[in-house]
């Protein structure tokens, strides 16, 4: 099973890079890219310390934008190519009767599609750390960077020259000459790039080396590969234009899925937010043990008048979600009498003790603590109650492809590091996602007629 997967995938792949749809794509790409860099400039000067600063933040976001688009409708294209149209034109028929089990068909056409999309896409990230090592001219005072153009520019010519060669004298692809060339000789430009300066001096190679927009990228790609799984899955039973509009339809409502079920599948108050969180002991930095205080400084004015006794629950989620606190009964006993907080018949309860201004003083009670997840952390949300979960919203929300957990741009701009084991995660859920997807679409096509 495993060699015919790797064999249907080969021609897969072979019959991806052919398509004249691939080699416009990727190229458009990059002329986007070239003129984006000309056309953001709205920063007016303003600028902060990150790995993308001023101007580049919006073409940073233009551009990952642009191939986040152009992922998913190459995707549709090629998926529906190597699928949809074999089914249409009765020729998957001589496969699936050698015999080649349909689940092994689809998922060798999946990984056939899904490796010449990394090619792509791999190669339009190229291009995008081209524009940022570039920079947006803001004026026109501005200088060109001159090595990204030359070995940028020579990388892409030389490719298609090459693929022209090839085409002419030896009869070969040139959309799959073109490609499969301007990956390496866009990253080999790209590595040479880093290693000059502007002003045409050698430099250390991470000098505008982006790790970070690199991290960011990596989640992007395993989102494209998720829309993959949906095209492929949609051209089981869809036609090409079909699947289009099934992938940009999948596209948009993973991308809104946040506003229209996500807030509704918590429901809490949001007071403020952590901007400072100590321990008034050292000893008390877990917030673990009975009697353990936190010293809370609030970064917004709370929504509603903080008040001492009043519960305290805090999380990484402004929505509620997965909150720090599990769900205690309300205190009732006297804060000046020791027996009524942490007596043997005290119920445990975290609450806030003292409020000074935009200080507070919480305190976890009780003869048994409440077992938190962890301390306040500054960046927490603050809420008075537990927080409600709407199950339906939820395994709504739980199944269907959210693309805001793969799209990491916010954290780059605002200087938020992306911390690897979060990167994993994202993998993890981008799998789970293809392999459902991918279920799905051996479901649909079992019992579809290609005779």
């Amino acid at each position: 099973m495993l060699q015919q997967i790797l064999s249907i995938a080969r021609n897969a792949l072979v019959e991806s890079l052919r398509q004249p749809i691939f080699l416009m794509m990727v190229l458009l790409s990059g002329v986007l890219m070239f003129f984006s860099t000309w056309s953001t400039g709205f920063a007016m000067g303003y600028d902060e310390s990150s790995e993308v600063t001023g101007d580049n933040k919006l073409l940073l976001d233009i551009g990952m934008a642009t191939i986040f688009v152009m992922g998913m409708l190459l995707a549709a294209f090629i998926a529906s190519a190597v699928l949809s149209r074999e089914i249409e034109n009765k020729t998957v028929l001589t496969v699936v009767s050698k015999p080649v089990g349909r689940p092994t068909l689809l998922f060798g056409k999946y990984l056939g599609v899904s490796t010449a999309i990394l090619i792509a896409v791999f190669t339009m990230l190229l291009f995008l750390m081209f524009g940022i090592r570039h920079g947006v001219m803001s004026t026109a005072a501005d200088d060109i960077d001159q090595p990204v153009m030359l070995f940028s520019l020579s990388a892409v010519f030389l490719s298609l020259a090459i693929a022209t060669w090839c085409n002419f004298f030896y009869g070969w692809s040139f959309p799959q000459i073109s490609v499969l060339l301007m990956l390496p000789l866009t990253l080999v430009a790209y590595l040479v790039v880093l290693a000059i300066s502007k002003k045409w001096a050698w430099q250390p190679i991470f000098t505008d080396f982006k790790p970070q927009v690199l991290l960011s990228a990596a989640c992007l790609m395993i989102a494209i590969l998720v829309l993959t799984a949906v095209a492929v899955a949609a051209s089981t039973r869809l036609s090409q234009v079909m699947t289009i509009v099934a992938c940009a339809a999948v596209f948009l409502g993973a991308l809104l899925v946040n506003h229209f079920v996500g807030n509704r599948a918590f429901k809490n108050q949001l007071i403020t937010v952590i901007k400072e969180a100590a321990p008034l002991q050292p000893e008390q930095a877990d917030f673990a043990h009975a009697g353990d205080s936190y010293r809370i400084t609030l970064g917004a004015p709370p929504a509603k008048p903080l008040k001492v006794g009043e519960p305290f629950y805090y999380g990484p989620s402004p929505s509620g979600a997965f909150l720090s606190v599990p769900t205690f009964e309300p205190f009732q006993g006297n804060l000046a009498e020791t027996l009524s907080i942490l007596g043997p018949d005290a119920k445990p309860a975290v609450i806030i003790t003292a409020v000074e201004k935009d200080v507070l003083t919480v305190r976890n009670l009780g003869s048994t603590p409440v077992a938190v997840k962890r301390p306040p952390f500054a960046g927490d949300y603050v809420f008075l109650t537990p927080t409600k979960v709407n199950v339906a919203a939820l395994g709504v929300w739980a199944i269907f492809p959210n693309m805001q957990y793969f799209w990491l741009l916010d954290a780059v701009t605002q200087r938020n590091p992306i911390p690897i084991d979060h990167v994993f995660l994202i993998a993890l859920y981008g799998l789970a996602q293809i392999v459902a997807c991918l279920a799905l679409g051996v479901i649909l096509f079992q019992r579809r007629d290609v005779g």
